[in-house]
């Protein structure tokens, strides 16, 4: 059992956003357990085709030793993300961590299981050897994350959404307690049922919250008390990530108001932005705008501002008219 202790300034620090160098370290894990990541296949295979390339293995090799099943992450290598992370941002984040605090997240990872041949040298030279785990991380997001990108950033935003308006509606015990079975809300502190031992003092530097894509069964805390507080959850609807999408072939929904609306209609189940779903409807950004327009003064789709976004998501009403036309 875990457990982190809040201050009021801890309470007004919590704040919620998408991690692209989480997703990038922790996709690793599907690699290695497909079985526990099933719902991940479709991207498993792509990704496992791409590590297969000698030129890619090579390079990424010391993310894959360091990520190895049931290993703790080090937490210099998940660096608690600010809203609108980018990911060179984020890896020029672990490209500064002190050789010593390097040292210190590595030796904590080993209860474990022993490190893996990269690992030691890492610990013996991490100045000289981290910037060949900065690229390692750079070079698997671009071949492996990347193209998936927008569709996996498309759902973590629309949990980020809906988590926000869970805080901002019911205030920090109310996120904490909907955010995972696993956690109470004790009014000063957060109890997370697991199995780790930690019992974290925030001291007055609020909590990082990042939903995660390859995170399945519970919170994910940083190890140790020096690092900056944060957690990663399980995203909502991880199921939905790569299901077909689009209007199925004879839509009904289309014959009345139009094929290009009704595709909208079918892509928004989760919140996404207009850049989105003018890739997954293969429209121009224009005329899915002139849609969205419509439709919103229909009253058939919300809109909300999430940082430098605007989600877009269906209204009850909408999803009336999907289920009466068999959608």
């Amino acid at each position: 059992m875990s457990e982190l202790r809040f201050c009021l300034a801890d309470v007004a620090g919590v704040r919620l956003a998408v991690s692209p160098a989480n997703e990038t370290v922790m996709s690793m894990w599907a690699l290695a357990d497909p079985v526990r990541y099933a719902v991940h296949l479709p991207w498993i295979d792509r990704a496992r085709a791409t590590l297969r390339r000698p030129e890619v293995a090579t390079r990424v090799r010391p993310l894959v030793e360091l990520t190895l099943p049931r290993r703790w992450l080090p937490d210099f290598l998940t660096p608690a993300a600010r809203p609108n992370a980018q990911l060179a941002e984020q890896l020029d984040q672990i490209a500064a961590t002190p050789p010593a605090v390097v040292v210190q997240d590595l030796l904590a990872t080993t209860p474990r299981g022993p490190l893996g041949p990269f690992g030691r040298a890492l610990l013996t030279d991490p100045g000289g050897l981290l910037p060949q785990l900065v690229d390692a991380v750079r070079v698997w997001h671009d071949e492996a994350i990347a193209p998936d990108w927008p569709r996996m950033r498309a759902l973590l935003d629309a949990d980020v959404a809906y988590r926000a308006a869970q805080l901002a509606e019911g205030g920090a015990g109310r996120l904490f307690e909907q955010l995972h079975p696993s956690l109470r809300w004790l009014g000063d502190r957060v109890v997370s049922d697991d199995p780790f031992e930690r019992d974290f003092d925030l001291r007055g530097r609020g909590l990082a919250l990042n939903p995660g894509v390859f995170t399945d069964r519970r919170v994910l805390w940083n190890l140790l008390e020096d690092s900056l507080p944060a957690g990663v959850y399980p995203v909502r609807a991880v199921g939905t990530l790569w299901e077909a999408t689009g209007p199925p072939p004879g839509d009904p929904l289309a014959r009345v108001i139009g094929p290009g609306r009704a595709a909208l209609l079918h892509l928004l189940d989760t919140a996404t932005t207009t850049t989105d779903l003018a890739r997954l409807a293969a429209m121009s950004a224009g005329n899915v705008s002139q849609h969205l327009a419509a439709l919103h003064a229909a009253g058939l789709v919300t809109r909300s501002r999430q940082g430098r976004h605007v989600l877009y998501r269906n209204t009850d009403a909408a999803r009336v008219l999907l289920r009466a036309s068999g959608g």
